[in-house]
């Protein structure tokens, strides 16, 4: 499979960025060091160019009829220049992807999915478009930037006359930045340390990186890669398509109850409804290791007598705690906070346990 390059692909690669494929796309993976850019984030401002993801917009009369059918979330309580978090659920009891669902008007709606799905979602939407729903699938044509850290508005508060302090979580404005009319300037970041992401068209790209970099040069403005995006999102707790959620885990086991309305029909609600009704057998549980190491994808978690409860789904050690945590699907027994379970890790057991998210709180 070719390999696809997001606009910005040379100036990345300028920049000394070590590029991986991921995701179908060849993308900066870390400039310096995970944990430095981690600590950016965490501390200051730092750029992710996650120009991979995936947007679709939806117009027409029936837009939102169409995203109520395909989503488990209620999009009709969404108002103008409103963001909402959602899933598509697919026919079997899984996952077919997590999104974020834009509202510009009663018409006219974005929905933001994961790069490594835009044809599967496409087609997925595609199939349930009985209504000539316009869609119009502009993924290639558009970058963004996440611009991510306690300083962002600070950082970015002269490229644009928008209040961005006014602009809560999970809402979004369209204005002019840095010289460019009609961006996307939204608050729905998936690290835990406030900030925006910019959407824009891909002829303004470079334009507006540079001028985000000379903006935020006094406050140590850096470029971070997809290396430090995965640390922090994991000490948020936050899910990351095919690893904590899939095809075939079920969405109420991963603990996307809260997004799941019963108030409305949609894909495989019926199942899901009676899934709830009955209780799910497994649950994804958030971990943090007592005994030192580092937990990774599908090693296996054992109860304290090593029988085999289920097994990680992602682990990383915690920059900011200095200590290994993780998520991973256990049965619902050992799912209460404060359990202890182990991780095989090769052929050593090594002690965790069970805690309520996030890992990483704010003093």
């Amino acid at each position: 499979m070719e390999i696809k390059k997001v606009a910005l692909n040379d100036l990345h690669e300028g920049l000394g960025a070590k590029m991986t494929p991921f995701a179908g796309y060849n993308m900066p993976v870390r400039y310096s060091s995970d944990i430095e850019e981690h600590n950016t984030v965490r501390d200051g401002v730092g750029v992710f160019d996650v120009s991979h993801m995936g947007e679709f917009v939806l117009e027409g009369p029936d837009a939102l009829d169409l995203i109520q059918r395909v989503t488990s979330n209620d999009a009709s309580k969404l108002v103008d220049g409103q963001a909402q978090y959602s899933y598509f659920p697919n026919e079997t009891g899984g996952v077919v992807d997590d999104l974020l669902v834009y509202r510009f008007n009663a018409e006219k709606y974005m929905l933001v999915v994961n790069a490594s799905n835009i044809e599967k979602d496409w087609n997925w939407v595609t199939k349930f478009n009985t209504k000539g729903v316009k869609m119009m699938n502009v993924s290639d044509d558009y970058s963004l930037f996440a611009v991510q850290g306690p300083k962002a508005i600070e950082a970015l508060q002269s490229l644009t006359e928008v209040n961005l302090s006014e602009i809560k979580y999970y809402n979004f404005v369209v204005g002019p930045f840095a010289g460019v009319p009609n961006v996307i300037i939204s608050a729905t970041g998936y690290t835990g340390a406030g900030g925006f992401e910019i959407y824009l068209h891909n002829d303004h790209a470079e334009s507006v990186w540079n001028q985000i970099f000379e903006a935020g040069k006094d406050l140590g403005i850096k470029p971070i890669g997809l290396g430090a995006r995965d640390t922090l999102r994991l000490e948020m707790g936050y899910c990351l398509y095919g690893n904590d959620i899939t095809d075939e885990t079920s969405p109420l086991a991963a603990g996307l109850g809260w997004v799941t309305k019963f108030t409305k029909e949609f894909t495989n609600s019926a199942a899901l409804l009676a899934e709830k009704e009955a209780g799910v057998k497994t649950k994804l549980v958030a971990f943090k290791m007592i005994d030192k190491g580092i937990p990774r994808s599908h090693y296996e978690l054992l109860d304290t007598n090593e029988n085999v409860i289920g097994e990680v789904t992602s682990g990383t050690m915690s920059p900011c705690l200095g200590y290994g945590i993780g998520l991973g699907y256990v049965t619902k027994e050992h799912s209460k906070s404060g359990t202890e379970i182990l991780v095989a890790v090769r052929k050593r057991r090594l002690k965790a346990e069970v805690v309520k998210l996030p890992f990483y709180k704010k003093d």
